[in-house]
């Protein structure tokens, strides 16, 4: 893991196209901007979590589902 220190107004490029700025410190909590391409998904890491656990459970349920039809189908 790389860590940085930074101001507020200073910023941290990541690649060509990915800047992350830092737009306010208050306390224990900092402000970060994102500008990044539209193709570029951005989430909390919170929410990204949520999002593959989601997922992995929508895939398990049609692997399931498609042994389910599998078994009928032998019988």
């Amino acid at each position: 893991m790389l860590i940085l220190s930074r101001k507020k107004g200073e910023a941290i490029q990541i690649g060509p196209d990915i800047e992350l700025s830092i737009t306010a410190i208050q306390g224990d909590q900092v402000k970060i901007g994102i500008n990044a391409p539209k193709n570029v998904e951005v989430y909390r890491k919170e929410v990204w979590l949520e999002i593959q656990n989601e997922n992995a459970a929508a895939l398990k349920g049609v692997f399931d589902l498609l042994n389910i039809l599998e078994k009928t189908k032998k019988d």
